[in-house]
């Protein structure tokens, strides 16, 4: 890991951090190497793994604070080169915690070059009462360039009996092949507003995940609807609304629920089984998701 001390600005002022991250993998010798590994602030890796083989590198996203407040600015920057294949995840969900009235800001911009593959499997996103967010990834893959992601958000804190009644969140989601868009997505969140409560909008459910992947055809679009009218997919017990449509050669898979456990086990039966056909490589699922 290249451990960059700290700048005097990056400090926080208010208690407020700036963060930024930027990750380049590379391809050499059958291998996926991470070339590239920068930050500033409190984001960073741990060390690459290959629970796989050579030719896939799992990393690990770190954030030691725990949380966004109010104020934060964390930029994360993701490069997958030619032949790389790299899968980001997450240890644990991101919380965006309360705020005294200024946006915390998250942007991820992620590129995979040619004949690379970039899989973003993140955890979810926890929005506290009385947050104040913007989101925004925006993805660009080049010719022959493969991609799985997903994001998960999560109003509120059901656990703790503490609906979203109060905040906003501001989210921003592209991905563009080229110059050519392929999903583009703006989604205004505000407590209490109709579109959380309404049946066109969230129907008072209080989680809301998409997960999009390239390369796909007819035979994993199938292969989902399948799965989703499974009596065994359907005895994990998972509570909500489950979609999934192609668009071009774009898969996309909605879900609206309860629970974030709910969505993610969900979109992990879909990873492993649409992964194949588009990596030609069963899943191989990252050990934090255990533990």
């Amino acid at each position: 890991m290249n451990m960059l001390s700290t700048p005097p600005s990056v400090v926080t002022t208010h208690q407020k951090w700036l963060a930024s991250l930027e990750l380049a993998f590379s391809a050499k010798n059958n291998k996926t190497i991470l070339s590239k590994n920068l930050h500033f602030g409190p984001l960073m890796v741990q060390k690459p793994f290959y629970p796989e083989s050579p030719e896939v590198c799992h990393i690990y996203l770190l954030h030691p604070p725990g949380g966004v407040v109010h104020g934060d600015q964390l930029k994360i920057d993701v490069n997958v080169q030619t032949f790389a294949h790299a899968l980001v995840t997450t240890p644990a969900a991101g919380k965006i915690y309360r705020s005294a009235g200024q946006f915390a800001s998250l942007t991820q911009t992620l590129h995979v070059e040619e004949s690379a593959i970039l899989e973003w499997l993140p955890q979810e996103t926890l929005l506290f009462n009385d947050s104040r967010v913007h989101l925004k990834t925006l993805i660009t893959v080049d010719k022959n360039a493969r991609f799985i992601g997903w994001e998960m958000l999560c109003l509120g804190r059901k656990a703790s009996a503490e609906p979203y009644s109060s905040g906003e969140c501001r989210q921003h989601f592209e991905l563009w092949r080229g110059n050519k868009p392929l999903f583009i997505e703006r989604c205004h969140i505000e407590g209490q507003s109709s579109m959380l409560k309404e049946k066109w909008g969230m129907d008072h459910w209080p989680l809301t995940a998409t997960l999009i992947a390239t390369n796909c055809t007819e035979t994993q679009l199938n292969a989902v609807q399948d799965l989703f009218e499974q009596s065994s997919f359907t005895k994990i017990n998972i509570k909500g609304h489950m979609s999934v449509t192609l668009k071009n050669d774009l898969l996309i898979c909605r879900f609206l629920g309860e629970q974030a456990e709910h969505a993610r086990a969900c979109f992990i039966e879909v990873w492993k089984l649409i992964r194949p056909g588009i990596v030609n490589k069963e899943a191989h699922i990252p050990r934090i998701w255990n533990t």
